[in-house]
């Protein structure tokens, strides 16, 4: 089970290094006045710190070799 999350974290990790982040687009409502609906496309934007993917890589080793060495 360990070793399971130990890669998993590994994984993400690497992700989170080589994606910083994505955008997506949205539609909002700009005016709704009866038969008349504006709407606009909002694009939003989700960004991390590499070094948060840095970390999760690290405890992902951490955790890996730490149920490697139980065995």
């Amino acid at each position: 089970m360990n070793r399971t999350v130990g890669i998993i974290l590994i994984v993400v990790g690497i992700a989170m290094l080589i994606w910083t982040g994505f955008t997506y687009t949205r539609k909002e409502k700009i005016v709704d006045a009866g038969p008349i609906q504006i709407s606009a496309d909002r694009e939003k934007s989700v960004n991390w710190p590499p070094y948060a993917g840095g970390i999760i890589l690290v405890a992902g080793v951490i955790v890996f070799v730490a149920t490697r060495n139980k065995k």
